[in-house]
């Protein structure tokens, strides 16, 4: 996944035309879905990390590629699809003042 500056392409129900809110509404709905998704394949990937099965299935550095993974595609969907009262714009970055 390339880093970049993203804006979620599923728009909010209240910025659409009232003739397309039944699709917003399906769109949104999905995507939740989507994100749902990703997010239990990342707490999947720490109970595994938290009960040491994953030595079972994984090498060190198998596993380790497979959570960061889990965890960039939960958070991207987060992004993607975020819950209604969510803020959709990240936080500011702090800059460290100059001495």
């Amino acid at each position: 996944m390339a880093a970049r500056d993203f804006t979620t392409p599923v728009p909010r129900v209240s910025e659409v035309p009232y003739s397309m809110l039944p699709a917003a509404r399906n769109w949104e709905r999905i995507a939740l879905k989507w994100r749902n998704i990703a997010e239990q394949r990342r707490d999947h990937h720490l109970d595994l990390y938290k009960s040491g099965r994953w030595k079972h299935y994984y090498t060190d550095e198998e596993f380790l590629v497979e959570m960061r993974q889990a965890v960039a595609i939960a958070e991207r969907w987060a992004k993607i699809a975020p819950r209604p009262g969510e803020s959709v714009e990240p936080a500011p970055i702090e800059q460290p003042e100059a001495a």
